[in-house]
């Protein structure tokens, strides 16, 4: 029994192709017609196969390099063997992407996991919900009275769109992913198991402990979003939780009411972020950033990973460090402690 491939190239390329499509330059144009037919590791490589290396850190596997054609920087290329064809960029991990975007189309967009091809007998469609033409509900989706699915998009198995919603054009709702109080743009991309629009966590304390106040608000996700598995997204309490467009948000992150995040962020993994909290446009949270409520975080600020963010942060700015600060502050107080550390070493103290 052959091992299953789950991604099949869509295509071939020629090295004269790739170089084109990406604007480098074949430098050795005789081998132009030799046909790429995937993409792999450098350390891996195989014939056919199309490789790359961004930097002299990780240029080990060069000498005995197994490879139809490699993506490298000029200093590079004289280590690569005269059999592999060499493509060079100045840039190569972003030719490398945009090629396997190419090869592996079905590896960029997710597809209906049933191959199902319109609106499965198995799904349960309220009678008043709208399904453009074009769109695929897969057995065991649920969409909601008034909710509507525009063409193009895919509604997996077990997805539940509630009342009202709305699930833009080219879009896709992954496997076990909810959507209430919510409306998502076009080529919007939502992993399994993703949770948007629930109450947020509103809770005041009275004289019978704690006291639930209403969530009204809306999540508003804009065109060409992607949000992780298992992320949650809360509907904001009387305004709206909104998600900019292009922005990316990985597994596991927790989006707090009325919380609004501009355009083309990047958001890693179990990043938390507290009611209130306003993202500008390009803002990077690495893995573990915790943010207060009702903070703002300037256009393109950028987080360390496990930063605990307790003040606003200005616009460009780099932080690092739980309570954040300065990334340049973190780092001198890091080598402070460890010049004590060494000093106590150095007098014999433990």
């Amino acid at each position: 029994m052959t091992e299953p491939q789950f991604f099949v190239p869509a295509r071939r390329l020629t090295v004269g192709e790739i170089a084109a499509l990406t604007g480098a330059e074949l430098l050795r144009p005789e081998q132009a017609a030799m046909v790429v037919d995937g993409v792999a590791a450098a350390t891996d490589g195989g014939a056919g196969k199309l490789v790359f290396v961004d930097g002299p850190k990780h240029a080990a596997p060069l000498a005995e390099l197994d490879a139809a054609a490699i993506l490298c920087p000029a200093g590079l290329a004289d280590r690569v063997p005269e059999r592999v064809a060499v493509i060079v960029t100045g840039t190569p991990a972003q030719a490398f992407s945009e090629v396997a975007r190419l090869l592996y189309p079905s590896a960029v967009r997710p597809a209906a996991l049933t191959g199902e091809t319109s609106v499965s007998a198995a799904a349960h469609i309220a009678p008043d919900a709208h399904i453009e033409d074009g769109a695929i509900v897969e057995a065991g989706a649920v969409v909601g009275p008034r909710a509507s699915v525009g063409a193009g998009a895919v509604i997996a198995p077990n997805a539940v769109i509630g009342s009202d919603c709305q699930v833009g054009r080219d879009s896709y709702v992954g496997p076990g992913a909810s959507i209430q109080a919510g409306f998502l743009g076009s080529r919007v991309i939502i992993h399994a198991g993703v949770r948007i629009g629930q109450d947020g966590f509103g809770f005041l304390p009275g004289p019978s402990g704690l006291a639930k106040v209403p969530q009204i608000g809306r999540v508003i996700v804009q065109d060409d979003v992607e949000i992780g598995a298992n992320t949650t997204i809360d509907r904001g309490a009387l305004g709206d939780t909104v998600i900019g467009e292009g922005t990316k948000i990985d597994n596991l992150v927790q989006i707090a009411h009325n919380v609004r995040i501009g355009r083309h962020c990047a958001i890693a993994g179990h990043v938390g972020i507290s009611g209130s909290v306003t993202l500008g446009d390009g803002v990077l949270l690495g893995g573990r950033v915790g943010i207060a409520d009702h903070l703002t975080i300037g256009d393109g600020a950028q987080l360390a990973a496990s930063s605990g963010v307790m003040h606003d942060v200005p616009a460009g700015a780099r932080w690092a460090g739980a309570p954040a600060r300065p990334m340049k502050d973190f780092f001198r107080e890091v080598a402070a402690i460890r010049r004590m550390v060494g000093a106590r070493k150095s007098a014999g103290e433990e």
